[in-house]
């Protein structure tokens, strides 16, 4: 899941019994968190925060056993797992079902959660420790790599020939 902010109690709590069940959960928020890895749930809980130039505003779920054959699931919406989203708010999820699309999901998933990328991931204490590479470069930078990728793919599609009329 990729989000902005978590501090939904029953959120939390159905994240929490899913960890306790075995799945592997990673959570990249960007901001408030009120959940940690504790009381057992190192193994099966990470929480990440990738900061970087730009600010993100993409909320992102994919959920790896959902779909009808076994396959994954995967939305992108509006919300965040916060009350005021949750209850005072209408906000939607949709499904995203075009193949190309979930493979552009799964990319961003796998840079956020890479290894060789500057991050911040969250200890049973609740104290964000930074992990990664400790040079901060353009290179070890995911949202760098995730621009740099997202540019060229649509360069690769060209410069469209009509012009623009105000």
């Amino acid at each position: 899941m990729k989000m902005n902010g978590l501090a939904d109690s029953q959120m939390i709590d159905m994240l929490y019994r899913a960890s306790e069940a075995g799945v592997q959960v990673d959570l990249i928020v960007r901001g408030v968190c009120c959940m940690r890895p504790a009381g057992g749930h190192e193994t099966t809980l990470r929480i990440r925060s990738v900061l970087g130039r730009y600010l993100e505003h993409s909320r992102m779920y994919r959920f790896g056993h959902g779909g009808p054959n076994g396959e994954p699931l995967y939305y992108i919406g509006s919300a965040d797992m916060m009350p005021r989203n949750l209850d005072k708010r209408v906000e939607v999820l949709i499904p995203v079902e075009h193949p190309k699309h979930r493979a552009w999901i799964d990319e961003v998933f796998d840079t956020l959660l890479a290894d060789d990328v500057v991050a911040f991931e969250m200890n049973r204490e609740g104290d964000w420790r930074r992990v990664g590479p400790a040079e901060y470069v353009p290179a070890n930078d995911a949202q760098y790599r995730i621009h740099v990728r997202d540019s060229e793919s649509q360069l690769k599609l060209g410069v469209p020939t009509t012009a623009i009329v105000e």
